[in-house]
Parts: C-alpha cells; structure tokens; sequence
C-alpha cells in the first residue's frame, strides 16, 4: 500500500490525482476511488480560484466510471454519472456497526448484542426487523437473551438515527438491478476505474459506512478469485488499488485491527488487493498500519506528532524531519520507501496543464475511440500544424 500525506492546502488532491492519472495511463492497476468531495470525477475546484480542472473522465472517458450516491449534486454541477448508488439494510454487518461504535456513541457490548440480534432475526433481515420491533417484542427477546433493556432501547434509537441520516442512499430493499456492489465488481473485474462520488453525504458517518460496505464485499470477491487462481491459472484478478481520504478513521489504533482497510494494509498484496491513503493527519493512523505502508509521498507537515508517524522507522529520520517541515506550501513533496532507493524532495509538475493533457495519452495521441478522446486528438492534431506552419 501506498500513502500520499500533508497538511491541509499543500495540494494532497492534486497530487493524488497526478498519481492516479499515471497509473491509469500506463494500466499498471484499477482503482476504486472514494471521492469524498467530488474532487476526482468530472470535474474539480482549482483551490484560491473559480477555476475547474478535468477530472479523471475527462481524460479516460472508456476507462473511468463515475458512481453517485447524491444524483441531484451531480445534475447541479452539471456533469454526468453512470450509476446511482443505493444500499440496502442486507448488507450491513456487524462490522460495519463496529467501526461507527464511536460515531454513533454506542457501549462495547454492542458487538455482542448485535450478534444475537442477527442468531434471532438473520443475517439479511436483522437490522430492518429490529428496527420495527416495539416495546414488548424488546422484553421479549431481553427475557431470553439476558440483555440490559435500556442498553437494547439506545441500540435501536442508535441506529434509527443511522438509517435516517443515511436515508438518501440506505434502503430497506433494493432491487437486483440497482446492486451496486455486483455493478462496481463488474466493472473492476473488466479493467474500469470506479470513482464514487458522495455529494452531500459527505458526513464522516455516511462515508464511512458506505466506504465500509463496500469494500468488504470488494475484498470478499477478491480473495475468492485469488484463490481460485491459485488452483486454475490464467484466473488471476487485476490488481485493485482502494483510494480513501481521511483515513484516519478507518485506521486509528483503536479500529485498524478491526476494519477491512487495516486487514488490506496488513496483508499486503497476498489477494492483489492494496490502499492509496490520503491523509493530513498521519499520526492518527494505527503504527502498525504505518509500516505496512510501501511509498509515502509526503507534502508539508509541521506538527511534530504527524512528523514522528510518517518517519517511524525510517533510517535516517533526523535529518529527514528537518526536511519535511521546511517544504514548500505547494508542489514540493518528499517522497521515500519502495519506489525510490534514497529519500528524494521532488517539485510536482503542474496538473491539468497544456503539457499535462498532452502526456496523458501515448506519444499524444488518445488510447481510445470515445468522442472526448476524438476531440482532444483533433485540438492536438491542430495545434501540432500551427506549429509546423510558425
């Protein structure tokens, strides 16, 4: 797993996409991005201006899907989706309630209570059911389990709560057609960048409950068909790179041995299978999820905890603190780990620039047959004869 950190306004987002733009380029991976704040997609805010920059479909209009959870914030920016995000209660899991223990203000006993309440009810139909349960069905179900009443009561006003902040995208059924989970794997499995976009769900609830769910599931088919390659080769799934902001709540200590994203970092790419975390706060991330970590990109940082996270166990680190807090603002970032064989500063090249759209494509020329990728080709066609004719 890779990692890209800074604090706030020193361009983490540009660089990010810098990143993603080269790996999809080159077809080294597929991605699953978590597009917090409709930053990746169509269209993106250039930060101390009112000017846009292309975003990732722009350039690969073939090789890059846009998901939604928040239609109505999409047709306001007036860019395009190509799939509507809904979720149903079904697949939500005991872990996914675990990782929102904190969110949600819920005591530890709730693991457990949330495990007889699924022994009960069923996997598929425990949260929905439970919900419309009344006072008495309650004491029932106190009475045989030896579960404190009131400690039961918080749980379901707790998650009432959830699923009508998550009302927008959270559903009691959904139809076949509408699986999101099957329509992202889809894509993933033919080589398609998914970007999902939040809109207005963008409350760390929200995110991180849908970030949650679906890469649990993600995973769940990867490591299926990793080990079905191993017993019938040519089976092998591409590798799936998982791009999360703010990863510092799904990766804090007292989570990471807990949630999907701190089973990925930790194992590595054993099911091709690997993060990109994006973060301004690294020494919130558990240490040994920091480790794990192969190529840290890391822009200025000047608290001395997030300094001591990203350098731990870094040869060298002494001197590379002294480096890291006298960064530039902007476009200078040091980069070390894998990727590299010594610690370099490096100045980023400028995003969404003539030189930038240009290098996006193979010697100039755009890899596939989509119009936008026909009309770049004849902007760039043009602006090669007015060359020659000067």
């Amino acid at each position: 797993s890779n990692a890209i950190f800074g604090k706030s306004g020193t361009g983490k987002t540009f660089l990010t996409r810098i990143c993603l733009c080269g790996a999809i380029r080159e077809n080294r991976a597929v991605h699953l991005i978590f597009d917090m704040h409709s930053e990746y997609g169509s269209k993106g805010t250039h930060e101390g201006s009112d000017r846009y920059v292309n975003g990732l479909k722009d350039y690969f209009p073939s090789k890059v899907k846009i998901y939604t959870l928040d239609p109505e914030s999409s047709r306001r920016r007036k860019t395009s989706f190509d799939f509507h995000v809904r979720i149903p209660f079904s697949q939500i899991d005991v872990d996914d309630i675990l990782l929102l223990q904190r969110e949600l203000n819920l005591p530890p006993t709730t693991v457990d209570t949330c495990y007889l309440l699924i022994k009960k009810l069923g996997e598929k139909k425990w949260l929905s059911e439970f919900l419309e349960w009344d006072v008495e069905e309650i004491k029932e179900f106190v009475g045989d389990n030896n579960v404190h009443q009131g400690a039961l009561s918080a749980l379901q006003r707790r998650l009432v709560s959830l699923t009508e902040q998550c009302q927008g995208f959270l559903k009691p059924n959904v139809a076949q057609v509408d699986d999101a989970v099957g329509a992202i794997l889809s894509d993933l499995q033919s080589g398609v960048n998914v970007v999902l976009e939040f809109g207005q769900y963008d409350r760390p609830l929200q995110y991180m409950l849908v970030a949650n769910i679906l890469t649990r599931k993600i995973h769940e088919s990867y490591v299926k068909r990793k080990e079905e390659a191993m017993g019938e080769p040519g089976k092998e799934p591409k590798p799936l790179v998982i791009a999360i902001e703010e990863a510092h709540k799904f990766l804090a200590p007292h989570l990471a041995d807990q949630t999907i994203f701190g089973t990925i970092a930790r194992e590595l790419r054993k099911y091709n299978v690997t993060l990109l975390i994006v973060d301004q706060r690294p020494s919130g991330i558990d240490d040994e999820v920091l480790s794990q970590v192969g190529t840290k990109i890391c822009c200025l940082l000047d608290d001395e905890k997030d300094i001591e996270a990203v350098l731990t166990g870094v040869s060298g680190a002494s001197s590379l603190r002294q480096v890291l807090a006298s960064l530039d603002s902007k476009q200078q970032a040091l980069i070390f780990g894998h990727a590299v064989p010594m610690p370099v500063v490096i100045k980023t090249r400028d995003y969404d620039d003539n030189a930038f759209r240009t290098s996006m494509y193979r010697g100039g020329i755009p890899t596939d047959d989509s119009p936008e990728s026909k009309r770049l080709l004849r902007e760039k066609l043009d602006r090669d004869a007015d060359s020659d004719f000067a």
